[in-house]
């Protein structure tokens, strides 16, 4: 059982994963044919050695730079500012986005000793100035810290010639207005669109 237990405990330090999750996922494990296992060991083995950051927009690929950032067919006047590489992903994924990434690396957070100068943003403000863009999307999470770094950021691009907007914040689809906090009805109202 003491194997069992490592493998336990070490995936459930993943995000996202309790105890019991992990639990379930060992004992999957175990059953599942050893090919599979092997399969999964060798993929993540991959992504640990062959993934990197593109120089340019921090996004995570087996390029430098990655697939997006060379791609002619995207909209190079309209860059979207994201927390995180996941976020990309998740953006991608709705396939209402034609232009290209600006992954910071984080959120403004003095509580966790995260200020400006720990994110990507001099790099953002390079390349304002070094290409012809029109608009930054400001792609952050709808909480404190994603909050302060699209005003913050929102604040230092403010002298270039460029749009900034914030993507809109609202109710789910599919969510009752009984369940929704507050702060969502608020911002649905101020971010209302016209039929």
């Amino acid at each position: 059982m003491k194997l069992i237990e490592q493998v336990i405990t070490q995936l459930s330090r993943l995000p996202g994963l309790g105890r019991k999750s992990a639990s379930r996922i060992a004992y999957y494990l175990m059953q599942a044919d050893f090919s599979s296992v092997q399969y999964l060991v060798k993929a993540i083995i991959a992504l640990k050695k062959n993934l990197k950051s593109c120089s340019i927009c921090g996004n995570y690929s087996e390029f430098d730079p990655c697939d997006i950032c060379t791609d002619q067919q995207r909209d190079r006047s309209i860059i979207c500012v994201v927390e995180q590489p996941k976020d990309v992903l998740t953006i991608e994924s709705t396939n209402d986005f034609n232009g290209i990434y600006h992954v910071l690396g984080g959120v403004i957070s003095p509580i966790n000793g995260i200020g400006p100068q720990d994110l990507r943003i001099d790099q953002l403000v390079k390349r304002v100035e070094i290409r012809q863009i029109q608009e930054i999307i400001l792609a952050t999470n709808p909480n404190l810290e994603g909050d302060t770094t699209a005003m913050y950021l929102s604040q230092i691009l403010h002298e270039s010639d460029v749009i900034i907007s914030r993507l809109a914040l609202g109710l789910p689809v599919g969510g009752d207005l009984e369940y929704a906090d507050k702060l969502t009805l608020s911002r649905a109202f101020k971010g209302r669109n016209s039929l």
